[in-house]
């Protein structure tokens, strides 16, 4: 099953005619046949090794300083012959002043590239994969490292490979625009070595796994020993591998560094948890300690200090922490105490169970069947913007 995954040959043959076919005139504005620099028009050569600086700071936009620093890679060109090609390219093909300057401070390398041969056919592969110019710019812009890739050799075994993981080719391209480096980590030194791990070294079942990568791929793209270190954290915080919440835990780890977890331990030990409640809160609802501590003492504050429950009973209930304050937890509890004061709510609707309707079934069950009698409760949602034209 793991080696489907990674190798699908039939996929690998449906992709690799894209970039044999690559339609490099469509990109062109310029001719490949060999130019003598000196004659070429626009073309500034000097001695001196410093030309750099002035270059990027007129036909880039860096500042003097930023110019100075992203020169020092450039420092053996004496030519503006590839620095000028490469620009006019990435112009032509929808990059912005903003755009260019942001890939060029990734790596100012790029500016000696070669066009025809390592920039052209990455931008006409993923136009054969049938992304339009802007979904391009977006997909470098989130991506850069795709420019580094050889298209036959890195490009398609991780289209290949992500394809099958997420289930449809869609999806590859959706992540490949919006989420940051999708696409920097090597199959055979990253991706498979942390699927196998979480395979068959932890049991997740791939069905489980797939879920997760749908939303957050970066899960398998970070270094096998950064996830076998989250993987422990997982383990001494007591959640089981094999709970649907393993690997939502083991998400969020990733993304909260061990400085910023402790904070939160210590910073919920003022409030009167203990570490096992701490532990306990976690493995409900591991996605609260990605929270912002400001964001956590208002929540706290005021399911304290407001609605009045105990720091342990918050433990206890700790998806409570998940819900928005402003649009959520304030707005509903104003309804539910106008309607304890009008005599119109039993005791038998609880908070948190109110808390978890969704907006509909809210309005439905708390708001819609008084707004007559108690026309206040509409404007508490509005107010809030929770409501609009109930």
């Amino acid at each position: 099953m793991a080696a489907a995954t990674l190798r699908s040959v039939h996929r690998r043959n449906s992709l690799l005619p894209l970039f044999e076919t690559c339609r490099l005139r469509d990109l062109f504005f310029f001719s490949s046949s060999s130019v003598d620099p000196a004659a070429a028009v626009g073309v500034t050569i000097s001695p001196d090794p410093n030309f750099m600086v002035e270059y990027l700071v007129n036909s880039c936009g860096f500042s003097p300083s930023e110019a100075a620093m992203f020169s020092k890679p450039l420092a053996h060109l004496r030519s503006t012959e590839k620095p000028d090609a490469v620009l006019n390219f990435m112009r032509s093909q929808g990059f912005d002043g903003a755009g260019i300057r942001k890939v060029i401070s990734w790596k100012p390398n790029y500016l000696c590239y070669n066009v025809e041969k390592n920039l052209a056919p990455k931008f006409q592969f993923l136009r054969d994969l049938g992304l339009s110019e802007s979904d391009i710019v977006d997909a470098i812009l989130k991506n850069h490292g795709i420019l580094l890739f050889n298209v036959q050799r890195s490009i398609v075994p991780r289209l290949e490979m992500w394809e099958s993981l997420l289930g449809s080719r869609e999806l590859v391209l959706k992540h490949l625009k919006k989420t940051t480096r999708f696409f920097h980590s090597s199959v055979e030194k990253t991706l498979h070595p942390n699927l196998k791990f979480l395979r068959d070294e932890c049991g997740i079942p791939e069905e489980r796994l797939s879920v997760v990568l749908i939303s957050h791929p970066q899960l398998i793209s970070h270094k096998p020993e950064s996830l076998r270190d989250v993987v422990a954290r997982a383990d001494e915080l007591g959640m089981p591998r094999q709970s649907r919440m393993f690997m939502w835990t083991v998400n969020i780890l990733q993304r909260v560094s061990k400085e910023r977890f402790e904070a939160k331990v210590e910073f919920m030990r003022r409030f009167g948890w203990s570490e096992s409640e701490f532990s306990s809160a976690v493995r409900k609802a591991p996605t609260f300690i990605g929270m912002s501590l400001d964001m956590l003492r208002r929540k706290m504050d005021f399911l304290i200090n407001v609605v009045g429950y105990t720091p342990s009973f918050i433990a206890d209930k700790s998806n409570l922490l998940l819900y928005s304050l402003q649009k959520r937890v304030i707005p509903r509890f104003r309804v539910t105490e106008m309607l304890k004061s009008k005599g119109l709510l039993t005791g038998q609707a609880k908070f948190p169970y109110i808390l978890q309707l969704s907006d509909t079934k809210f309005l439905e069950k708390f708001v819609l069947p008084h707004k007559e009698n108690v026309p206040e409760l509409l404007d508490i949602l509005r107010v809030e913007g929770v409501c609009k034209g109930k």
